[in-house]
């Protein structure tokens, strides 16, 4: 396969509601689904497509870039300590520079030697970035890199930490900042004031090592309740209060999250159960649970009516969201840790190894249509945003579009 670019990607054609691109503004975008609502993909398939562009990293990161309007904000940690923490903002059309913010971490930054201190995910409001690290330290700045307040949660909170590294990211919903971080010795969730980094609420979570994230969902009125996911179960609370809605109390696992298509929240816990939301949100319904879906590192992703998980085999299965019906396995290259994205017929995976595998999830039983091969270690999940896609290792971030 030609390398100077054969993705065989599909070609992009992008239509706006309202002239305006979508922002990507957490882990696996919008609401935490890892679906694109902007990205309109047809079966037109195109060769000579090529890296708009290409750029080095100052330091490791497992953290996805976020988009917002024009500009993407990566995080990452560098030194022989890891404690020299970044945040950098790129202009996406060009891929340059526009600032840089670097930090010394006031946490412990030991960590497992496959992950870093930047695993976090950083988020955003539209007006600020609140970037998180391994060592919890959480910074907030607006998006012209001026800061706002930086808050070392290991002050207040010394035991909440492990020698693995921690890697909950977290998430903005109904003006508070959700943080998960969950430890053996101290675990937490709490909700902060985005002006301020004062704490709205605080709850005591399980103590056990977690590094799952909050995960956003939407009422019928509009409002929000957030899952938070460990080794016990689901947790709904408010975000503005951080009371439990209610609760599913029969396990879940531990590193890959749970998803949503905005009415089943589909749950890790033996194999993947389903859960259907009421339309208030104050309640759920178990309706299936099956083991032939239980996902490894990578998270599952739900577009419509179809549920996707990839297995620590490279297996991935897709099976009917309303029953749980299996409805076809396909084969791929493996490891996961990044978890999928995409939209509409087509799903993006990218191994540990860097190879890019697009599957056209509208054929009948699943199709590899294109790969790409970064030749990078990439464990960080894929975004999507102005009709691109951006893919980050420890060294480069790469966007990906016509």
């Amino acid at each position: 396969m030609n390398q100077g670019l054969c993705l065989k990607l599909l070609l992009l054609n992008l239509t706006l509601q309202s002239g305006i691109a979508e922002n990507w503004t957490q882990f696996r975008g919008q609401n935490g689904t890892g679906v694109s609502k902007e990205w309109n993909l047809t079966e037109h398939p195109v060769t000579g497509r090529d890296i708009a562009w290409k750029i080095d990293l100052p330091g490791r990161g497992l953290s996805s870039p976020i988009i917002i309007e024009n500009r993407a904000f990566v995080t990452c940690s560098s030194g022989i300590h890891q404690d020299r923490l970044h945040v950098i903002c790129y202009n996406i059309e060009k891929g340059e520079e526009i600032w840089h913010r670097q930090f010394w971490a006031t946490g412990r930054t030991m960590t497992q030697q496959k992950t870093c201190v930047a695993a976090s995910t950083p988020t955003s409001d539209g007006s600020r970035i609140f970037a998180l690290f391994s060592s919890n330290d959480l910074i907030c700045l607006d998006l012209n890199g001026n800061l706002k307040w930086l808050r070392g949660l290991t002050v207040d909170y010394p035991n909440a930490g492990n020698s693995l590294g921690m890697a909950a990211s977290p998430i903005i919903a109904e003006n508070t900042l959700i943080i998960q971080t969950e430890a053996d010795s101290e675990s937490l969730a709490l909700g902060i004031d985005p002006e301020t980094g004062l704490n709205l609420w605080k709850r005591e979570r399980p103590r056990n090592a977690n590094w799952t994230s909050p995960l956003t969902l939407k009422t019928t009125g509009g409002s929000s309740i957030i899952a938070l996911q460990s080794s016990r179960g689901i947790e709904a609370i408010h975000p503005k209060t951080g009371k439990v809605v209610w609760s599913y109390d029969d396990g879940a696992a531990t590193i890959p999250s749970s998803a949503s298509n905005g009415e089943i929240l589909f749950v890790p816990s033996h194999g993947i159960t389903a859960l259907k939301i009421q339309p208030g949100a104050d309640s759920f319904t178990q309706i299936w649970r099956k083991r032939q879906f239980n996902p490894g590192t990578a998270s599952p992703i739900a577009i419509a009516n179809r549920i996707y998980t990839v297995n620590n085999a490279g297996v991935l299965t897709c099976g009917d969201s309303d029953n749980g019906e299996r409805l076809w396995q396909l084969r791929l290259k493996g490891p996961f840790t990044a978890s999928p994205v995409g939209g509409r017929n087509h799903l993006y995976f990218v191994n540990e190894k860097g190879l890019l595998q697009v599957v056209n999830i509208s054929a009948p039983e699943g199709k590899l249509v294109a790969h790409y091969d970064f030749k990078d270690t990439i464990l960080a999940t894929p975004s999507i945003a102005g009709n691109a896609l951006f893919i980050r290792s420890d060294r480069s971030l790469w966007k990906i579009t016509e």
